[in-house]
């Protein structure tokens, strides 16, 4: 089997809730995605996607990498989509860093594997693990009377896991963590996400203010060297996101003791091989894992769902389903929540069927 075409479509994915605001005033309402087909000269295709959080996130964002994948897709024409170390080592000589670029590809090649094989992706990646597995829900910026409002709709939905997004002003995100945390019940898991919004003094400040609060503090800082100093001085849980952005990141957070749990974007490390990889190093090491991705809609949820169900249940602390938070649809056979949960497809490779009448004209069409 070789590579014959690699083709990427743009797709404008709008909010339910109008907008998606966290630390630094940032805020999203239209998320621009890219999906990428793979074709093979076997006649099968395989699909993937990418959608950087906008480019104030991470360094990353949407017309970055559909460039990128205009400058890396001919180089990647004849090459052996199964052979999946070798494709992304092939992606790596063609260009240097740019994670998010080669993820929708490394996508679409296990998509493929799935396919060529016959099997699930989540079984050629340890099987699936129980019926499904919880979700957690994000909880946009806002007051912290709305904030507690939207985590008890949510929770009428079967969600029990909530992260609020802090990183603003410290006396209103404390009032934000004791506002929702006074509204949770028994089994309610809370975490309070800063993406990097506080400095190291304000972080300190609303951890010692929180210390009797059952929540989990996420990503405080912007480096990770000041949120070790955070951890160090906190007795709450701690969740490392945004400095997590490789295998080597993970190993020296582990020997520094730096985090409990880790935010795993499948984009943010360059596709599914590499998060993988990450995964079963945090299982080894006895590390948790929220597996999620920057952003996205259907193909992401299901490469999150695969990933997700594959994962011992012990060391999956969430993982989330982005295609419920927008409204279009452009692929059938994508996971759909039940009650707060989800499970990834049964179906080889990742199970789903894109809706070009959705996708439309590709706006990359590289071909053999």
């Amino acid at each position: 089997m070789r590579i014959d075409a690699i083709r990427a479509y743009q797709v404008d994915l709008p909010l339910h809730e109008g907008s998606y605001k966290w630390s630094g005033g940032n805020a999203v309402s239209v998320f621009d995605s890219t999906v990428v087909a793979v074709h093979t000269d076997d006649g099968l295709t395989g699909w993937g996607e990418v959608c950087p959080l906008g480019p104030a996130y991470l360094p990353a964002y949407a017309r970055g990498a559909r460039t990128g994948i205009a400058e890396i897709a001919p180089q990647l024409l004849g090459a052996d989509p199964l052979a999946l170390g070798e494709l992304n080592e092939r992606m790596d000589r063609a260009m240097r860093g740019h994670p998010y670029v080669k993820s929708a590809i490394d996508m679409a090649c296990w998509d493929l594997l799935g396919q060529a094989s016959r099997l699930p992706v989540a079984t050629l990646m340890g099987g699936h693990v129980g019926d499904d597995f919880a979700l957690y829900r994000a909880i946009s910026q806002e007051e912290p009377a709305a904030m507690a409002a939207r985590v008890a709709e949510y929770r009428k939905q079967g969600y029990r896991k909530f992260q609020l997004k802090v990183g603003g002003d410290p006396d209103t995100d404390i009032a934000r963590i004791r506002t929702v945390a006074a509204e949770l019940s028994p089994g309610d898991v809370l975490i309070a996400d800063a993406n990097t919004g506080w400095t190291q003094h304000v972080a300190l400040r609303v951890a010692d203010a929180v210390k009797d609060v059952n929540v989990y503090l996420e990503q405080p800082c912007m480096t990770y060297e000041q949120c070790l100093a955070v951890r160090q001085h906190t007795n709450r849980p701690f969740v490392l996101d945004e400095v997590i952005d490789s295998l080597d990141m993970v190993v020296r957070g582990v020997a520094d003791r730096a985090m409990d749990v880790i935010n795993l974007k499948i984009s943010k490390v360059g596709g599914l091989t590499r998060a993988r990889l990450i995964r079963d190093f945090c299982v080894s090491a006895g590390i948790a894992m929220t597996i999620e991705d920057t952003w996205g809609g259907d193909i992401t949820t299901a490469a999150i769902a695969h990933l997700a169900h594959s994962t011992p249940e012990r060391f999956l602390f969430s993982a989330t389903d982005f295609n419920s938070y927008v409204t279009v649809s452009f692929a059938d056979g994508a996971p759909r929540r039940q009650n707060g949960r989800l499970a990834a497809s049964r179906e080889p490779g990742l199970g789903v069927r894109p809706k070009m009448d959705v996708l439309g004209k590709p706006v990359i069409d590289v071909r053999r």
